[in-house]
């Protein structure tokens, strides 16, 4: 290397030049505390007098030298210098020296960028050496250097994303032979899969993997990858260094389903979609669009909105406390329990029938017949007996079949509207939807049952009869003179449906976009953390889906 960017081979491992000065270690003093909170370390120039305890802060001398110190030691594979200049000196201990020994990291290169306040950027140019097979790895990252709470010494505030930026909280890098040999992936044309193709894919493809990777007949290669917090999450693999014999799963997706679902959730960020056949339960599409790469499309947790009044809608249904063309009070406030509840811009009307409610999403319809319900479990009882909400879904790889869960007061008001404890994902809005369009609920998969021979969930009974047409019936009118309206112009065909959805998430500045939606045999549901109203950020996601 020459010019602005040398090298110094020190303890077998590359440290950067930068600016023609090579970065040293600086002299390290053990600090108080140091099996872990605010742990430290201290150099030897810039900080404050001996026994003095800084405050105020951070500066940028101090956010320099920290960061340069700490990678410099990270870099030299010191993993106790290191861990002494951040504020959890047994996670980062740990982490950089799992970095040489389990990581089999040999040589790294480690270059600062310019610092953005107390936060620096830096570029990783490593290799990744295991039993003779040598591959480059090439990533950015970043540290934030805050002041030490019990100290006051400028420390870097240890994140596992330090050493790499798929890192989450308890995962670590791994090198080897890992159990589980590689899979070729499927769709059901026989098409082949790939994260290159589908980037959004790649959890899913690893979790097939992880399941069924010793079934298929192949044999594993040398990677490096890393190991999830739990041991029932998949891995997921960073680097291939010796190519393993993979071996084929047939998977229910549908690339060209999938291929759609990819352009649509990348026009959003934190955005996820899944679609589904309400004929058979097949899962057709998953994509997500997310800084974390979680699979929140299958795997989220979060309010739904008011996409729930699907489920609400068919309750109130089947105890006949409306019908779609009987008349519903939609009043522009409904009180439960002490806690009032609002329509969306104060709106209200009368003398409209319930499907107008339903179609305008009105939250006093649905909250206004609490009292005559008379039964705060009914809510949960028709999503697990009807929908097969919390029935354990087994669909091939790692899912949440979403939780309604008996509540009292105005817990079990909120719930009515999608908000308070309900918790679901696309897959499970996506699945509901279904389930409204055939009056039955069949259990999403992603593999077919056959393949391994599990046991699939089965809802107790079907939707009771006529509900299923009426809530086709209002979703047809969402889509069409509703609030789904908008988004749903772009769909194909007459024979559609939707609902929409937003859910205030405590502290957040938005509130989250839900739409979910059907067109013939496809339903789909979209959410966007943070997007606003329904129809306008998951709502063009669901029409292109549906399009497809």
């Amino acid at each position: 290397m020459n010019g602005a960017a040398k090298g110094a081979i020190v303890g077998g491992v590359f440290l950067a030049m930068v600016g023609g000065t090579a970065y040293g270690v600086y002299s390290l003093v053990a600090d108080e505390g140091a099996g872990g909170g605010d742990a430290k370390g201290s150099m030897s120039a810039g900080g404050p007098a001996a026994g003095e305890k800084a405050s105020g802060p951070v500066t940028e001398k101090e956010t320099a030298e920290t960061a340069r110190a700490f990678l410099a030691a990270w870099a030299a594979g010191d993993d106790r210098a290191a861990a002494a200049l951040t504020n959890n000196t047994q996670a980062a201990q740990s982490a950089v020296a799992d970095y040489r020994s389990a990581a089999y990291v040999s040589k790294a290169v480690i270059t600062p960028g310019t610092a953005d306040g107390t936060t620096v950027p830096f570029k990783v140019e490593a290799e990744v050496s295991y039993q003779g097979a040598t591959k480059p790895l090439v990533y950015d990252s970043r540290l934030t250097v805050v002041r030490g709470a019990t100290t006051g010494k400028p420390l870097v505030d240890w994140q596992p994303s330090v050493i790499h930026p798929q890192l989450q909280r308890d995962e670590r890098l791994r090198a080897g032979t890992p159990a589980s040999p590689p899979v070729k992936a499927v769709d059901r044309h026989g098409k082949e899969l790939t994260a290159e193709l589908y980037p959004s894919l790649g959890p899913v493809l690893e979790a097939l993997r992880t399941t069924y990777g010793q079934k298929t007949g192949g044999t594993p290669g040398v990677e490096l990858w890393v190991e999830p917090a739990t041991p029932d999450a998949p891995k997921r693999t960073l680097v291939t260094l010796v190519e393993g014999k993979p071996g084929q799963i047939e998977t229910v997706l549908d690339a060209d389903v999938q291929a759609a679902a990819e352009k649509a959730v990348a026009a959003h960020a934190e955005a996820s979609v899944v679609a589904v056949q309400p004929s058979t339960g097949d899962i057709l599409a998953v994509a997500n669009h997310r800084r974390d790469g979680f699979n929140a499309a299958m795997q989220g947790k979060r309010a739904p909105g008011s996409t729930m009044k699907i489920v609400t809608a068919a309750m109130l249904l089947e105890k006949g406390l409306v019908a779609a063309d009987r008349p519903a009070a939609c009043p522009a406030t409904a009180s439960w329990d002490g806690k009032v509840f609002r329509n969306q811009d104060g709106f209200s009307s009368q003398g409209q029938p319930f499907s107008n409610s339903f179609a305008r999403s009105c939250n006093t319809a649905f909250i206004s017949l609490i009292d005559d319900v008379k039964d705060n479990g009914a809510l949960p009882s028709v999503a697990r007996e009807a929908f097969g909400i919390g029935l354990d879904w087994k669909t091939g790889v790692p899912s949440q079949d979403g939780t309604v869960p008996r509540t009292s007061g105005p817990a079990a008001a909120a719930e009515y509207i999608g908000q308070g404890a309900v918790q679901m994902n696309p897959l499970n809005i996506a699945s509901i939807t279904a389930t409204a369009r055939t009056g039955v609920f069949h259990q999403p998969v992603l593999v077919k049952a056959s393949l391994d021979g599990r046991t699939l969930a089965t809802a107790s009974r079907r939707l009771a009869p006529g509900v299923s047409a009426q809530l086709v019936q209002m979703m047809r009118q969402t889509a069409t003179a509703g609030t789904a309206a908008g988004a749903m112009s772009s769909v194909h065909g007459s024979d559609k449906g939707a609902k929409t959805g937003s859910a205030e998430v405590d502290g957040a500045a938005a509130p989250d976009s839900w739409f979910t939606g059907f067109s013939g045999d496809v339903a789909a549901a979209a959410m966007v953390e943070g997007g606003g109203h329904g129809a306008d950020a998951a709502g063009p996601i669901v029409a292109r889906v549906l399009n497809s």
